[in-house]
């Protein structure tokens, strides 16, 4: 199961299959985390996956990669053990499952503004006991549009056939797992310098957010790029901030702003490749379509992720890990095969995770293509995409079991952030004599100049 996860992970990295042996990416353990769906696998096979495009890139494209299944599995999650201090939860005291008239509907409210639109919607309420029999009020359908008209982030649950039926599933089922556009040839490649490490000299211009894009930047300051992290003035996630921002500087820009934009465009015209995940059009509004980003700099690699895939009537819709996951029937399969009484989602938000890791390895594919022959590409992954390959590898049970976390699993190393001292759990990933090292611990959004 897991070699076909690779292998079509591969199939959608051009020039992947020709270059590289799947067999040189070796899992190793077999802990499960319980799931009806192969997570673990996919988790250890797109983690392998980014670390076989990393080899090529660095000239070593034999060198064997190993990746430890369970350590993987826990990268699929928190990987932050803090020392005396506390996380403060992810999730906004309304988010989550609620049951409607008819079905189930899954309400994202982490951002103030989809809680503002969420309650717009529904009344003006504090918790969810209180907002529980507004919900049921409502058919779960016409309640997602409502609160999705209203600019919010909303999902009735779905089962794995209607998803497949459905105009947007339909579109996404036949969508490419990784969507490929190339330009024609750079004047001249950009050069790298290079430091000793594999992406010494690189920079990525990382424009994404919870928790996708995130995920390949970090993966990819692990590996010595120089990943600068660009927030809005307003925008917060604390729940998960501490656990993404390592090996990264992070800044803001306010891209509605005159002098603001002038600096993200100095910041273009050096980089090597922009992160991303705005929506369909997004980018396009604040005035860098791929033109406009071409004319700033011929050499930009632009690889980006969104919600619900690049066509279909659904996407432009803002959405999530656990809202794609009620969408595309995965939330629904994990409830009746268990025989629960309400929706049952992955262990983990695995699809933002693999995501993530595919988002690292199409940035090393682009680079080794520009490095090779000047051609430029850039690349759309989604989370309603990986989904389809994941709901394709059901399992007849929830798995072997997963053994609880052990001080084996955890780095002694300590890590100085800026919440307070915390440790992580061991890298799943290893290639030859290639290290991963992050050059910053974990920081706060908005904490360094905006600079390279």
């Amino acid at each position: 199961m897991t070699n076909v996860f690779i292998e079509e992970m591969l199939s959608a990295l051009p020039g992947a299959v020709s270059a590289m042996d799947p067999k040189t990416i070796a899992i190793k353990g077999d802990d499960e985390l319980p799931s009806w769906f192969a997570v673990s696998d996919l988790a250890a096979s797109s983690i392998g996956t980014a670390g076989a495009l990393l080899a090529r890139f660095a000239g070593i494209p034999g060198a064997q990669v190993a990746v430890d299944k369970r350590l993987a599995s826990f990268w699929f999650g928190m990987t932050l053990r803090p020392t005396g201090w506390v996380l403060p939860s992810p999730w906004d005291p309304i988010a989550g499952d609620y049951r409607t008239k008819d079905c189930w509907i899954r309400l994202h409210t982490n951002a103030p503004h989809h809680r503002s639109a969420a309650l717009s919607v529904l009344g003006d309420y504090a918790d969810r006991a209180a907002l529980e029999p507004a919900v049921e009020h409502w058919d779960a359908d016409d309640l997602e549009t409502a609160i999705i008209e209203a600019g919010g982030c909303a999902a009735t649950m779905r089962d794995l056939a209607a998803w497949q039926k459905h105009p947007q599933g339909a579109v996404v089922s036949s969508e490419p797992l990784i969507i490929w556009r190339d330009f024609d040839p750079a004047e001249s490649p950009t050069p790298r310098t290079i430091d000793g490490r594999p992406l010494g000299g690189l920079k990525i211009l990382d424009l994404t957010r919870v928790l996708a894009g995130p995920v390949a930047g970090r993966f990819l300051a692990a590996f010595g790029a120089n990943v600068l992290r660009i927030d809005p003035p307003d925008w917060d996630e604390p729940g998960v901030i501490p656990e993404v921002t390592l090996g990264k500087r992070c800044s803001g820009l306010n891209l509605k702003n005159l002098d603001d934009r002038a600096v993200f465009e100095r910041l273009l015209s050096q980089a090597d490749v922009l992160l991303h995940g705005y929506r369909p059009g997004a980018l396009e509004k604040l005035g860098y379509d791929p033109i406009a980003l071409r004319h700033i700099n011929p050499s930009l690699i632009e690889v980006s992720l969104n919600a619900y895939g690049w066509s279909g009537p659904w996407s432009g819709r803002r959405g999530f890990d656990s809202l794609v996951q009620m969408s595309c029937g995965i939330a629904y399969h994990g409830m009746t095969m268990g025989g629960a009484d309400r929706p049952v989602p992955l262990p983990v938000q695995a699809l933002d995770h693999a995501t993530g890791f595919l988002l690292a390895a199409a940035v090393l594919n682009a680079l080794h293509q520009r490095a090779e022959s000047g051609r430029v590409s850039s690349a759309r992954l989604s989370l309603a995409r990986v989904a389809h390959l994941l709901s394709a590898k059901k399992r007849s049970d929830q798995g072997t079991g997963f053994r609880a976390e052990t001080e084996a699993d955890i780095n002694a190393q300590i890590e100085q952030t800026d919440w307070g001292p915390a440790r992580r759990v061991k890298f799943p990933l290893k290639i030859g004599d290639i290290t991963p090292a992050w050059d910053y611990p974990a920081g706060k959004l908005r904490s360094s100049k905006p600079a390279w």
